[in-house]
């Protein structure tokens, strides 16, 4: 049997597997679909104002176009990667896009707000299955560190380009054809992944001998995800002491302590405490929460200046967003080309304190009367550049050291903070800059002159963000670098963390 169709089970059932003779082909497939994942985030950014008055949305039903996604995605990542490393990394992945393709479909054709609401809560599900597997199989389908950290470079700035290309292809789309194509257009990549994926890509999973589900964990895991996620999005329309935003935050962090606990406690973890004790994971995904937030929020806030301050219809818009395109791409490449050279730890700190620069030159450049090359392109094109720098090394950060048995959770880790770190900078940033703009409206402040400053104060406290973030990096992260793979010292870590002896065999480690 070929070696792209075996099945790979890693937890010390014999020494790591060989690469892949197809490992490239099959990157570019399951990076294709991440692509189209991340980019359905905001391509409906844009299309907002064609979807509400096609499908006679109120105000406040039309956020949850958006927060649809983000909710059940975010919620349920976790448990999607963990699913993932139990049942076959392959096999989640394929559910996840038939899910997501067929939920496009149902998008595109939505006769009905609530119609277009349940489909995109659909969505988000494929994306939680979807997502955490594709990125699993990369540390299977890449066992050389060096040959893995390119790969998962690629990975990241895939997943950096393609936030941005989302507005550019909503805008576009919108105005020259109609806001359903956004949807439609998933539809052929899904098959193209579901045709590919069986040729191209072997199953993997976790060594299963004596495992189960953990139902306690994945019921408590994801309620506490969920809730949280939920009570972020209300936070962006009531106060943040009312019990629509406080009752699901505190159930929510409810149900994660107590999950801790008995995490804890059970024999067959769904999620293994001793998965965070590494400084450099914890660190990372942390820091990613702040780089989400302060993306999600310049790319919101900045959609909405536009158009109501200087009058950019849907494809204005999404051109206005090619520089930073283009500039995140570049970042990406560089990402990819320094971190082998000069370290993960180097080329974040880099990020973040770059990114913050961008967005106090950002904010310098909002002005009613402002021009697009000498006032928005600055911002633009530095916070793009220094996001594609970043994301490479936050998926290097997130899977240092992880195991084979945990690859898909570590993935889902990582993925749910970034959709966390998407819901907060929606549920705190962008309320305050409205919050300031309904303050100096009611002192007499001209409404255009109100909503520049409102958004301006936004991306200033973003940058703050990202500079706590930076030090925090630069103090707490190990060196993580592209060194030859030592099968025999990675055996005995991964040994050490399983509480096995030291004679177990090799395992593949991140």
């Amino acid at each position: 049997m070929s070696s792209v169709h075996k099945e790979l089970r890693e937890g010390g059932d014999g020494a790591p597997v060989a690469a892949d003779p197809r490992r490239w082909l099959a990157l570019t497939v399951v990076a294709a679909m991440q692509f189209m994942l991340v980019m359905d985030i905001t391509v409906v950014n844009v299309a907002l104002p064609d979807i509400q008055s096609s499908l006679d949305f109120s105000p406040g039903g039309l956020a949850w176009v958006v927060n649809a996604y983000v909710l059940v995605a975010g919620g349920f990542l976790l448990l999607g990667g963990r699913l993932a490393d139990l049942f076959g990394r392959r096999r989640m992945f394929m559910a996840g896009v038939l899910v997501f393709g067929v939920a496009s479909a149902a998008c595109g054709a939505a006769a009905s707000a609530g119609m277009l609401v349940g489909s995109r809560f659909v969505q988000g599900l494929g994306e939680a299955l979807a997502g955490p597997a594709a990125l699993g199989l990369i540390p299977v389908l890449f066992p050389d560190r060096k040959e893995r950290m390119k790969a998962l470079g690629i990975w990241g700035g895939l997943s950096a380009v393609a936030g941005s290309v989302g507005s550019v292809v909503g805008g576009m789309v919108t105005d020259l054809v109609s806001w359903r194509w956004i949807f439609f257009v998933n539809i052929p990549i899904a098959v193209v992944a579901l045709v590919l994926v069986p040729r191209v890509m072997p199953e993997s999973r976790m060594a299963r001998a004596g495992r189960r589900l953990d139902a306690v964990g994945a019921v408590t895991a994801t309620g506490g995800l969920v809730a949280v996620v939920y009570g972020l999005l209300q936070a962006a329309d009531h106060a943040w002491g009312s019990g629509r935003v406080l009752l699901p935050l505190l159930g929510g962090l409810a149900l994660l302590v107590f999950m801790v606990l008995w995490e804890a406690r059970t024999p067959d973890p769904m999620i293994p405490l001793r998965f965070f004790a590494n400084r450099t994971r914890v660190t990372t995904n942390v820091v990613s929460v702040a780089i989400f937030a302060a993306f999600f929020t310049y790319m919101f806030l900045f959609t909405l200046y536009v158009q109501l301050v200087h009058d950019y219809s849907p494809m204005k818009t999404g051109l206005a967003y090619i520089p930073l395109t283009v500039t995140a791409f570049a970042g990406a490449g560089a990402s990819t080309v320094l971190m082998p050279r000069i370290g993960v730890k180097a080329v974040m700190t880099t990020a973040f304190f770059g990114g913050a620069a961008a967005l106090l030159i950002a904010a310098e450049g909002l002005a009613p009367d402002a021009s697009f090359t000498g006032g928005f392109m600055p911002g633009l094109i530095l916070f793009g550049f220094f996001n594609g720098l970043a994301y490479p090394s936050l998926i290097n950060g997130a899977l240092h050291g992880v195991t084979g048995q945990d690859s898909g959770l570590a993935s889902g880790v990582q993925t749910a903070m970034q959709q966390t770190g998407a819901a907060l900078g929606l549920a705190t940033l962008v309320p305050l800059a409205f919050r300031y703009v309904d303050d100096h409206v009611a002192d007499g402040t001209p409404l255009p002159v109100a909503q520049t400053d409102g958004s301006a104060l936004a991306f200033r406290i973003g940058a703050g963000a990202l500079v706590v973030s930076a030090v925090a990096v630069a103090v707490l992260l190990e060196k993580v670098s592209a060194q030859m793979r030592d099968p025999l010292a990675e055996a005995a870590e991964a040994a050490t963390e399983e509480g096995a002896p030291r004679s177990a065999e090799p395992t593949e480690t991140v």
